[in-house]
């Protein structure tokens, strides 16, 4: 979604009204009686923790992307009859539980997979083989699954969705899921969200219950940014179009590149120093005054115009081209005047879109008075350049005075939140409250309802 939504200012309330009651602990008959909607479920979370050996499920033998770590309930005993999707522009992001494969022990685990949203055929046969096994995944029979969907293509591929599987598939907001999904990651789930640089790489933030406001800045196709004002009311306050599919766009045209990992691989291999115009090369060194770096980008791809001309000089002199931008030799056996390859170019422009973001997101967490930003979306996908230069925008443009926050699964809040959503109505958020005024939160991880 790019800033320029008619819809970016529009103030979302979920619950205008809510009837404010103090928190107090319940037990668990106490919760059962609040689930009214037979395929409801709630998801205990005592004692979860996210698992670090490699997916022994289906998802990892079928998925076309399942670099996640699973999230492993070890309390949660009920039921669960349905599974999330996220569908964006570019990918389709998938959630579901599954009981721990040729174990004895409770519980079982949150799976998640991501597949190229022009594949959507591939998501919908990998979801028709989860309501195949459904009873050995869960415990519940085929015919009571039912598909939690959000994103655009819940609305563009509803109806291959129905058709595919033939069970119910309820469409929920986008925006709203995202926001669950957060609050449900940074108050529940323990090393979920973290602080990046390049001293220390993943410093974990503890699990909080006080978390509002605070500013989500939602990196996908494009980039929407969201004030949290509470567990139910938000507002989009902007965004860009200049996001990941900007991105994947652009470097499949300079690169050749079929698929964003690959991309993100050879910009991990790159060096922007080799087309981006420094700092350093302007002033020979640190401009030290403003507080720039000589490594400090001062114009992305400003390199590129004059080694070109330059070449193309050369080649004219020469009679051939030394122009190669992949630093090949000559047909002469001499090496063109300028070597700059797909590796360099995918790091400049991973940068110069990284920044863009970062100095946005700055910017609307000032005009909004907001200190705690978290950046979401599968544009990130843990990848530490992106990461840093996020981070870094906002340390430098605020002085240290906000925060960049990351999550372990950033690319799944609206597959998780449309998966939470399953629930009797407030179900999981904290200090929310269901219609019999009775606390409904998450339960915890010290065993109580909050």
């Amino acid at each position: 979604m790019s800033a320029d939504s008619s819809h970016a200012d529009a103030v979302v309330v979920v619950d205008p009204n809510p009837v404010v009651l103090r928190r107090r602990p319940t037990d668990t008959s106490a919760i059962d009686s609040t689930i009214t909607h037979p395929g409801s479920v709630k998801i205990n979370v005592l004692g979860a923790f996210i698992v670090n050996e490699e997916p022994s499920s289906i998802a990892a033998r079928t998925a076309s992307h399942h670099d996640t770590k699973d999230i492993r309930l070890p309390n949660h005993t009920a039921v669960v009859s349905h599974i999330a999707v996220d569908i964006g522009g570019s990918l389709a992001k998938l959630v579901y539980f599954s009981r721990e494969p040729g174990s004895t022990e409770p519980g079982g685990r949150l799976n998640f997979i991501t597949f190229e949203t022009e594949k959507i055929d591939t998501c919908l046969d990998f979801m028709k083989q989860l309501k195949i096994k459904q009873q050995m995944l869960n415990g519940s029979r085929p015919g009571e699954l039912c598909v939690m969907a959000t994103g655009g293509g819940a609305y563009k591929y509803y109806d291959e969705i129905r058709e595919a599987l033939g069970v119910e598939v309820l469409r929920e907001d986008e925006m709203e899921c995202l926001i669950i999904g957060l609050d449900f990651f940074i108050t529940e789930i323990p090393e979920e969200v973290f602080t990046y640089s390049e001293n220390d790489p993943m410093h974990f933030a503890e699990a909080r219950a006080d978390i509002y406001p605070y500013l989500l800045v939602n990196i996908g196709s494009g980039v929407s940014m969201i004030k949290v004002s509470g567990p139910t009311q938000y507002q989009r306050i902007g965004g860009t179009s200049l996001g990941g599919g900007t991105l994947w766009g652009l470097l499949s045209l300079l690169t050749g590149s079929r698929t964003f990992d690959e991309m993100l691989g050879m910009a991990e291999r790159g060096d922007n120093a080799a087309v981006d115009m420094l700092v350093g090369d302007i002033y020979g060194t640190d401009y030290g005054k403003i507080g720039l770096k000589s490594s400090t980008i001062a114009s992305s791809f400003g390199k590129v115009f004059k080694m070109k001309r330059e070449a193309e000089r050369e080649a004219e002199d020469g009679g051939e081209s030394a122009y190669r931008g992949d630093g090949t030799m000559n047909g002469d056996g001499r090496k063109s005047h300028r070597k700059f390859g797909p590796e360099d170019i995918s790091r400049s422009l991973l940068y110069a879109i990284s920044n863009n973001i970062g100095q946005i997101a700055y910017l609307q967490s000032e005009k909004h008075n907001l200190s705690n930003i978290y950046f979401g979306g599968s544009f990130i996908r843990g990848h530490r350049q992106t990461m840093n230069t996020l981070s870094y925008a906002i340390k430098f443009w605020s002085e240290g005075a906000k925060k960049a926050y990351f999550l372990r699964h950033e690319g799944y809040l609206g597959a998780v939140g449309a998966f939470l959503k399953r629930q009797p109505r407030n179900w999981g958020r904290r200090n929310s409250l269901d219609e019999e005024g009775v606390g409904a939160g998450w339960l915890g991880r010290r065993g109580e309802a909050l």
